[in-house]
């Protein structure tokens, strides 16, 4: 058995030599004609930009509010001063963000189930910056490469920001976070290098709107939005709410502070009288904390009101549902709609 392994063996050992000899010869020629190909093909080659060969992602050079800014590298640090793009920048492929909240850590919607996917995709998440003001000691610890403000919101610090690292300044008379997320989007996926994302996201929740307006069509009298708090209740404007009262074609009361919205008393709500009533609750995610209402639906005046009579109050997160934000809005088109339908 030694003997016929070791024969073989040799056998095997010389058709192999042959076998790489005949090979060097064929390709001796190829690599010729190899280098000749790579030659023309590098004669040949498109440059980057408008010929045609794809451009890297960066460098790139963002339009902002100051003038031009180069961002050299990806950026796999980012922060985020300006407490309005904290829900945006969540749609985004991020390995590490840094974010500026409206309220506290413990008050966020973060830990939200509409929240969670997003969250849960980010390796590291930090907040550097409650209550509208940033942090700029928990923001230069952080050390981000790469940091979104804008240029009211963040006015005071800007220079400050610069000094930390390459800070984008969104023009925000151009770029409306309050009334027109999907520009915000778009804006932030040109930074980032994340178009197709933005573009994708912007799309889905336009055809969300498009399917929530077509069951929608039927729907019979007016509907009210109310923010509730502990101790305050607010009319929420149709100005502030184009994205139900204007994209899903409902109606508003007839009365002269729905248009911009205002602080409204129970007997202010019974003159309004809406139809359909959705109860924006601060505290939906804890209702052991208090909110004005609860006194108030113990009350026969807001028995006597059409929509509790005919059980068509809703309670939605107020945070989430009445915010600005598209992961807020597209929770609060599906919470609007199944309640309505």
């Amino acid at each position: 058995m030694m003997k016929k392994r070791y024969a073989n063996g040799g056998m095997a050992a010389c058709l192999l030599c042959l076998a790489l000899l005949v090979s060097a010869c064929g390709n001796a020629g190829n690599n010729t004609n190899n280098q000749n190909g790579a030659a023309q093909s590098s004669s040949s080659a498109k440059p980057t930009g408008e010929q045609g060969s794809p451009s890297p992602k960066f460098p790139r050079t963002i339009q902002d509010a100051g003038g031009e800014v180069t961002i050299e590298e990806e950026p796999t640090r980012i922060a985020v001063a300006h407490w309005g793009y904290s829900d945006s920048i969540l749609l985004f492929d991020l390995k590490s963000v840094a974010l500026t909240l409206p309220f506290t850590k413990e008050q966020s919607v973060l830990e939200t189930d509409q929240y969670k996917p997003y969250v849960d995709k980010v390796n590291e998440l930090e907040i550097v910056g409650e209550n509208t003001e940033v942090n700029l000691e928990a923001l230069l610890s952080y050390n981000p490469q790469l940091i979104i403000a804008g240029n009211d919101t963040n006015s005071a610090i800007i220079d400050q920001l610069k000094s930390i690292a390459t800070t984008v300044v969104i023009d925000e008379s151009e770029t409306d976070v309050w009334g027109d997320w999907p520009s915000l989007v778009t804006k932030l996926g040109e930074i980032l290098g994340q178009e197709e994302q933005a573009a994708s996201y912007i799309a889905e929740y336009k055809e969300q709107v498009a399917d929530a307006k077509e069951k929608l069509a039927d729907l019979q009298g007016n509907v009210a939005f109310v923010q509730v708090r502990d101790n305050v209740v607010y009319l929420q404007g149709k100005k502030y709410l184009t994205q139900y009262y204007d994209q899903l074609g409902l109606n508003a009361p007839e009365s002269v502070i729905i248009e911009n919205g205002a602080e409204i008393s129970l007997e202010g709500l019974s003159k309004l009288n809406p139809d359909h009533l959705f109860l924006g609750y601060f505290n939906y995610e804890d209702p052991s904390l208090p909110a004005l209402t609860d006194e108030w639906e113990k009350s026969a005046v807001w028995k006597s009101l059409s929509s509790v009579q005919n059980d068509q109050v809703y309670g939605i997160n107020g945070q989430l549902a009445l915010g600005y934000g598209p992961i807020g809005n597209t929770y609060g088109l599906k919470a609007i709609t199944n309640a309505l339908q």
